[in-house]
This record gives C-alpha cells, structure tokens and sequence, in this order.
C-alpha cells in the first residue's frame, strides 16, 4: 500500500513538472519577454522613468568631503548661529545644545555625566566639514534640507564655539573651515583587520 502511493505521488509530481515546463514553452513563444525576470542578465532598461538631468543630479551631489571639497560659497559667524539654533534646534537638542532630548551636541560639563562617555562634536567627530555636510543635509528634523548654505555656516560655528573650537568672533567659510583640526581627528584609524584572530 505504501509503495503504491509512492508511486502515484511521483508520478502526479511528473504530471506537475511536465504542465509547467509545457505552459513555460507556451508562454514564452507568445510572451519572450515574460520571462526576462528568470535570467540573470539585467534589461537594458525598465521601461519607465528617463535620465536624471545634471541640473538633478546636482540637487544630491552636496557631500563635503573632509578636506572641505564641495563647500558652497556663503559665510556664517556665531551670532547668528545661536539665534538660528533657539529658533530651529533647540527643541530636540536642548537650548544649550547639552540637554536633549535627542543627541548631545556640546560636550559640556562632563563631571554631571558619571562614569558615561558623551559623545558630542566637540570630543567625538573627526572632522569639522562633517558638521556642515550633515546639518545641510539633514537638519532640522522635520525639514530637512531647508536651511540657507549661510544658515549651515552659522549652525556649524555656533557649535564650534560652544565646544570650545572656534573663537566668538570668527568667521566660518569655505576656506576656514577645513582649517579647524578637531580634537578626535587622530582617534579614528581605518579598519583594516581581515577574517583571523586579530578579530576582537
């Protein structure tokens, strides 16, 4: 009896097999193209959408490299800076920038942090044009992308200045600004360990 069923479910998986590769057949002479998803070969195109137009792509093409490469023109100082921050970032970031709720911008009095290491600009980030590339591109919060190149300028040198980094009355640019030399610059090696016991 076991046997028997055996026999009867291979044969009914036959049957399957044989109807699917004779539909495939069928479809691919009616439709070629249907089965283009089955390859792994990619169409030359999708059928939808067109070329991005420089104009577009220089939309995105913002990212400050460390040396300051791709800075726009514009200037910012302090001053500025400040009352831009109690307007547009103060509410997620703290009015001094050490309060919170959201991530920490100005090291502060570390002594009120214990034993915990606060990672802010001022101590943790490697370079200075980051701070400019990462409030252009993704600040304030609920508008992302609407501030002037001159209001990022200003951001980033009010929260120079509150780190200790950058004097009251300086002015931040496109020339002064990759001149900053961040404290945790040297801390950051590249991560060149390879599958082995080096591995930690």
């Amino acid at each position: 009896m076991q046997g028997s069923t055996i026999k009867f479910i291979s044969s009914a998986l036959v049957v399957v097999a044989v109807s699917l590769t004779a539909t495939d057949l069928k479809i691919s002479r009616q439709h070629p193209r249907m089965l283009s998803a089955d390859t792994l070969s990619q169409p030359a195109h999708f059928g939808f959408g067109r070329p991005a137009t420089a104009a577009e792509i220089a939309i995105l093409d913002i990212d400050i490299r460390p040396d300051g490469k791709g800075l726009p023109r514009g200037e910012g100082n302090v001053g500025d800076g400040k009352a831009i921050f109690q307007q547009k970032c103060a509410a997620c970031h703290g009015v001094t920038g050490t309060e919170g709720p959201n991530d920490r911008l100005v090291v502060g009095d570390t002594t009120k942090g214990g034993a915990r290491r606060i990672k802010a600009i001022g101590n943790y980030w490697p370079y200075a044009t980051t701070v400019f590339d990462y409030i252009r591109r993704a600040m304030p919060f609920n508008q992302p992308g609407s501030l002037t190149d001159e209001e990022v300028y200003s951001l980033t040198a009010y929260l120079l200045n509150a780190n200790g980094l950058l004097a009251e009355n300086a002015r931040l640019n496109a020339k002064t600004l990759p001149q900053i030399k961040m404290p945790a610059r040297d801390r950051f090696v590249p991560d060149d360990r390879k599958d082995g016991p080096e591995i930690r």
